[in-house]
This record gives C-alpha cells, structure tokens and sequence, in this order.
C-alpha cells in the first residue's frame, strides 16, 4: 500500500513537472516572439530611414518645365524633367519653327552640378535633313549662361549644333 501510494505520488509530481514545462516554453516562446517582433520593427524604421536618405537629391532638384533651345531654330522649346530616382530625371521635350523641329526623350543623371549625362534619342529635322542622335551623351554648364549645352556638337553634315537645355 505504501509503495503504491509512494508510486501515485510521484506520478502526480511528474504529470504536474511537465504541464508547468510546456506553459513555460509556450510562455518563453512568446516573449522571444514579441523581442523579435519589436527588433525587425525597429529595423524597418532605420532601413526606411535610410532609403529616404539614400532617395534626396545630392544637387539642385531640376524637377519641371525648362527652356530648350537650338541654334538653327529662332524659338525655344520646352523639355520637362521628371525625377525617377536620385539626381536622375526624365526628359521629354520639343522645339518647333515651320519646317525646322527638335525632339528630345531620355533619361538624364546629374552627376556634377556642371554635367548630366544624358541617355536617349535627339531627334533634329534642320532644312529638311533629319540628324538622330542615339548615343549616350552629356550636356555641360559650360558657365556662358544659366544653360547646360551638348557635348556632341556637330551633325551629320560635319556642322557645328548648339542644342542648351536652361536651368
């Protein structure tokens, strides 16, 4: 009888041990949830933080319409500059005078103040010839004016074009 009561005992005790474990683990998983939780939280706002960071502008936002010109064309034009990501924009823009027309679509990179690199299509119809330009290109703050003027000055035809996008 003894052993047997002896034997009821520890069974208690033992049943008892591992209802109280499992609520335990259950209660220590929980709170290593909540601790995870709570870090990638605060992870996210500091990632969020710095892909703001990381998405200003290091120069002048150009965003908006500009002035475009053309030497061989006596009007101005308009290219309009819409920010895609940091310092890089797209362009899009026209010129015309009667027969004479310039179209400008791309993406322009600030890299410097002074240059953007620009990426796209020219496309010129000067006195009835049609010059394209599809070729990675820049335009230069060449510091005669508030404009930034396209390094690859000359045509087809071996002439010189100005092509200024104004600031």
């Amino acid at each position: 009888m003894k052993k047997l009561i002896f034997i009821l005992i520890s069974l208690l005790v033992v049943s008892c041990g591992k209802k109280q474990t499992e609520v335990s683990e259950k209660r220590l998983l929980q709170d290593t949830l909540q601790k995870i939780d709570s870090i990638n939280a605060h992870r996210t706002k500091y990632n969020d933080s710095i892909r703001a960071l990381n998405s200003q502008n290091r120069y002048r936002d150009y965003s908006g319409t500009h002035q475009f010109s053309h030497s061989e064309i006596n009007k101005t034009g308009t290219v309009k500059f819409t920010k895609i990501g940091r310092d890089e924009y797209k362009l899009s823009g026209k010129i015309s005078s009667g027969i004479n027309s310039v179209e400008i679509s791309g993406v322009g990179e600030l890299v410097t103040e002074k240059y953007l690199n620009f990426d796209g299509k020219i496309i010129q119809k000067i006195d009835g010839t049609t010059y394209v330009r599809n070729k990675k290109t820049s335009f230069k703050d060449e510091k005669k004016g508030n404009f930034w003027r396209l390094q690859d000055k000359v045509n087809s035809d071996g002439f010189v074009d100005y092509i200024d996008i104004y600031f």
